[in-house]
């Protein structure tokens, strides 16, 4: 699996699961827009890193406050997933 496929994977686990906890329409997410700008607070993104966390069974670097919208944060997974399968 190379990269890109990866990242298109997570990118859109990560839209299936914005939709299942806040409603958001998948379609409706650009990947590449500010999250904030979407009505994310906060306290929502922190909420939204711990159910990635749960749902990918993976532990989130949180030293990186510069991730703002879904395809940064698509590729942290995506770097977070492999460096786990790795070392596995």
């Amino acid at each position: 699996m190379t990269t890109d496929t990866a990242q298109t994977s997570s990118l859109k686990e990560l839209q299936d699961l914005i939709h299942e906890k806040y409603g958001f329409d998948p379609a409706d997410l650009d990947p590449n827009a500010s999250m904030r700008e979407k009505g994310f607070d906060s306290l929502a993104l922190v909420e939204f890193v711990f159910a990635i966390e749960d749902k990918f069974g993976i532990s989130m670097p949180d030293d990186d406050p510069t991730i703002d919208t879904l395809a940064q944060l698509a590729a942290v997974v995506d770097k977070v997933r492999a460096s786990q399968s790795a070392s596995a």
